[in-house]
């Protein structure tokens, strides 16, 4: 199974939170993960705008054993009809930024669970995998 991280995992790993770890490692021994696009924005624009070096060299070491993923003209299509159905429904994820959306689309394509602590935005996505730690 692959399983995408959610970038509040990523924080939480980059803080060196013990059940986090404890989890990740468990998983690890015989799964696979990647990094959505959106997830590396996400966490790369925080500790560059808050000049957090040390935090970064983490980030950046982390992310050597990790692929980070792309996106392509499918999850971008995906992306937009997860807005329209959410916004349709009065639901909407984000009032600025529509990374959750992002996130959903890049899972729901590529057949991947994600791994979060957000369970408020991605349940209300219908076919999205995700698993809440």
């Amino acid at each position: 199974m692959i399983y995408a991280l959610d970038s509040n995992i990523i924080s939480d790993i980059i803080k060196r939170d013990v059940e986090t770890i404890a989890c990740y490692r468990k998983l690890k021994k015989k799964n696979e993960f990647i990094i959505p696009p959106i997830v590396f924005y996400e966490i790369e624009r925080g500790l560059l705008s808050d000049n957090l070096l040390a935090k970064r060299r983490i980030f950046i070491e982390f992310c050597k054993d990790i692929e980070i993923g792309e996106f392509n003209y499918d999850v971008w299509q995906k992306a937009a009809q997860i807005y329209a159905e959410l916004s349709k429904q009065g639901k909407p994820i984000g009032n600025k930024f529509d990374g959750d959306v992002f996130i959903a689309a890049y899972c729901i394509i590529n057949n991947y669970t994600l791994i979060t602590k957000n369970k408020d935005h991605f349940n209300r996505i219908e076919g999205l995998d995700f698993v809440n730690w």
